[in-house]
């Protein structure tokens, strides 16, 4: 898949999601500074306990337990 504009990163920042690092990996994605067209918190994926969730639309590709070191490896998997 060639990464365009539409690709959206959606990062889970929903109470458990928070406590389990969200923040970080949010911040981990930001920092990054991929060229993707949004990278943005949102309210509960409903995937409570499995987080911190990460969803990559428009392929509805769900990633969790993300941590910020995986967040390399999940950009790659998105430009392949």
């Amino acid at each position: 898949m060639s990464v365009s504009n539409s690709i959206q990163i959606i990062i889970c920042h929903n109470r458990t999601c928070r406590k389990q690092g969200a923040a970080k990996v949010l911040q981990a994605f930001q920092a990054a500074n991929f060229s993707v067209g949004v990278i943005t918190p949102s309210g509960c994926l409903g995937s409570c306990g499995n987080g911190p969730m990460v969803l990559v639309l428009p392929e509805q590709v769900w990633y969790d337990h993300v941590t910020p070191e995986q967040v390399p490896s999940i950009w790659a998997s998105i430009d392949s």
